[in-house]
């Protein structure tokens, strides 16, 4: 399974109504849990199959879910890991905490699980991040994604990341400790019981919002689908002819060439396939 077969899934499966098809039938707990849920079942194919067989298609299809605390939330068994994030409006930004932006995952990340370190082998797997804005339980635009194609390669966040952690630790008179986060002081009060962490708190501007000079939202429709892949992501699939006659057969669905800029360096352009939706 990959993304390819996502998006066919989701022409041919489309829930505007997360909360009724998923919260109402005790699937979920809210609309984030919903959405992340929907998201599972666009790549596994596992729609209204009942609770065991779903998860058997869960076990052949993912080598990890995951939870909010360690990225990535899923990944495909020998494919793309996925990060899924609920926005409530177009224009609203992501919140990513204390994970900046990923261009790609590697299992030698500190800030993933060993579960998801082991869920299989591997060194780095693309990501794709899948951005749902959902506005009173009704999912109003999805939008999928490659880190590679939205956000910098990770050396510029690490960058960022390691001169704070050495301007903190270069404070004088501090007593710290070592930490994954910017730094833990130890003993700030005089009975040197108060200890002080200081994280980074990461936020991105919205994939719609980014690529608005190539993604054009349909006023009129009730949803809209948007994915963006670049040519050689896009060339690496077996199964893109699928997904070219399904779009030769529904007027709503439209596969496009276009070119975006790159994350790194904006004054180069790469070439890139927009698939679009719509209801």
């Amino acid at each position: 399974m990959n993304i390819i077969n996502a998006i066919i899934n989701l022409a041919n499966n489309p829930v505007l109504k997360l909360d009724d098809y998923y919260i109402n039938k005790n699937r979920a707990n809210s609309t984030g849990d919903a959405l992340e849920l929907y998201i599972k079942e666009l790549f596994s194919n596992s729609f209204d199959l009942p609770e065991e067989q779903r998860l058997e298609q869960f076990e052949q299809t993912f080598s990890y879910l995951g939870n909010s605390s360690n990225p990535p939330d899923i990944m495909l068994s020998n494919g793309d890991a996925i990060e899924v994030k609920k926005i409530e409006k177009l224009n609203r930004t992501i919140a990513l905490n204390s994970s900046y932006p990923k261009h790609k995952v590697y299992a030698d990340d500190p800030m993933i699980s060993k579960a998801c370190r082991q869920a299989e082998t591997w060194t780095v797997k693309d990501l794709i991040y899948t951005v749902g804005v959902v506005s009173s339980n009704h999912l109003q635009n999805l939008c999928f994604v490659y880190g590679e194609d939205y956000c910098a390669s990770n050396e510029c966040y690490l960058k960022l990341k390691n001169s704070l952690k050495k301007g903190i630790k270069n404070l004088p008179n501090l007593e710290f400790s070592e930490t994954k986060e910017l730094g833990r002081i130890n003993r700030v009060d005089p009975l040197g019981i108060t200890y002080l962490r200081i994280r980074g708190m990461w936020g991105i501007e919205n994939p719609l919002k980014v690529f608005d000079y190539v993604i054009k939202q349909k006023e009129e429709a009730k949803f809209n689908f948007s994915c963006l892949i670049n040519i050689d992501k896009w060339n690496s699939f077996d199964n893109t002819s699928e997904l070219i006659k399904l779009s030769e057969q529904l007027d709503n669905l439209t596969i496009n060439d276009i070119k975006i800029k790159d994350p790194d360096n904006p004054a180069k352009l790469r070439k890139a396939k927009i698939i679009e939706y719509w209801l």
